[in-house]
């Protein structure tokens, strides 16, 4: 089969929990990718320079809006992506992705699998409009519950497997997150910002508020200076009116539930390393870095194990993109996709290496435009 005419989809079925089978004709991204990997050695090495070459980027929670995937729908398949998601979680995804309302959407139960769906129809869409991109793609990240779907772009998981480890995962969060008051902070910074010690004075005022075991610390490490900070509700509050004190720009409470990437997330985890360790994870085709230190995923069992070790580990997105981008002087960029909703990722590649982001596009979710040809 050649890849530049074969059609991608990740929506292949597992036996072993009953998941729904692949739609007719369905191909596998891993049946892409290895058939792209055995094409004749001089044609793969032309194909391969650094320019023509892509990095693919997978948004998390957060992205999530009313109406996203509504401009994926007439590319093959991605309504039967959502059929196959109906099947695994048990509800209409595609209704609330369409039409809301947003409060559902913002539930953590519910915006992690939507944000993990759009991002692979929009990489059905990429591969109907563009099947290059996805042919040279050399590495792929996610970030938080992006990483399912990058792995699962890379043929490490299957689609049904894939979704019902972020289902599993989203409800054990949501739970979690009900136990304590608790938020995600967005913070702007500046050089003399010295968010450890906002965050070690956080809780120390939450103590003295009689919290016991406060958690305030920084979650997300996103570009120079902008981190977010995860932890009790009082003490993100505390950092907002002291922002002053720590040379703060700019803060802002994200729209998610909980205390995410912190030690509130513990009772996440054992729900998510059952699930995990019932998936027959392969190797990816192509580079995945993980969040959790940045590096790529060398074997099948880091996979499932940095897997749950994220739920309660800072997202390392900065040094990510610098393991991804760096490169000798003069080397050309890859060309980078954010496949999703939103283009979060994308500003956020700016702000990290600008050389980089020059050769950035975003695949649109919304509704379908006429320049979708020009990605």
């Amino acid at each position: 089969m050649n890849v530049r005419v074969a059609r991608g989809a990740w929506a292949r079925g597992c036996g072993a929990w009953n998941f729904p089978r692949p739609p007719p004709g369905a191909v596998d991204v891993a049946e892409l990718l290895r058939d792209a990997a055995v094409e004749e050695p001089r044609a793969a090495a032309a194909r391969r320079l650094p320019g023509q070459c892509s990095v693919l980027l997978f948004p998390g929670q957060g992205s999530q809006v009313v109406g996203m995937g509504r401009g994926l729908l007439r590319y093959p398949r991605v309504r039967e992506l959502y059929a196959a998601a109906r099947r695994v979680l048990g509800y209409d995804l595609l209704e609330l992705s369409l039409r809301g309302p947003q409060e559902a959407l913002d539930r953590t139960a519910h915006c992690q699998p939507a944000v993990f769906v759009a991002s692979l129809a929009a990489v059905e869409k990429l591969h109907h409009l563009q099947p290059a991109v996805i042919e040279n793609c050399v590495a792929a990240a996610g970030f938080s519950v992006g990483e399912f779907a990058a792995l699962v772009f890379a043929g490490a998981m299957e689609f049904s497997e894939g979704l019902y480890a972020v289902k599993v995962r989203a409800e054990a969060m949501q739970e979690a997150s009900e136990a304590a008051p608790s938020g995600m902070l967005s913070v702007l910074g500046r050089p003399q910002s010295k968010f450890s010690f906002a965050c070690l004075e956080a809780r120390e005022h939450c103590k003295a508020a009689g919290i016991e075991s406060p958690v305030c610390e920084v979650a997300n490490y996103l570009f120079p200076d902008c981190r977010v900070i995860s932890g009790h509700l009082e003490a993100l509050q505390f950092l907002q009116k002291n922002s002053s004190k720590y040379h703060f720009r700019r803060t802002k409470m994200l729209p998610v539930s909980g205390a995410f990437h912190t030690r509130l997330m513990e009772p996440a985890m054992e729900p998510l390393a059952q699930v995990l360790k019932a998936i027959d994870v392969k190797k990816p085709l192509v580079s995945v870095h993980s969040n959790v230190n940045g590096n790529k995923y060398m074997h099948p069992k880091h996979i499932q194990k940095l897997l749950v070790q994220q739920v309660v580990s800072p997202v390392k997105w900065e040094q990510t993109m610098h393991a991804i981008y760096e490169r000798r002087k003069g080397t050309e960029f890859p060309r980078t996709f954010e496949v999703g909703p939103g283009k979060q990722l994308g500003t956020i590649l700016k702000n990290c290496n600008l050389q980089a982001w020059k050769a950035y596009s975003p695949v649109e979710a919304m509704e379908a435009e006429d320049t979708d040809q020009d990605l």
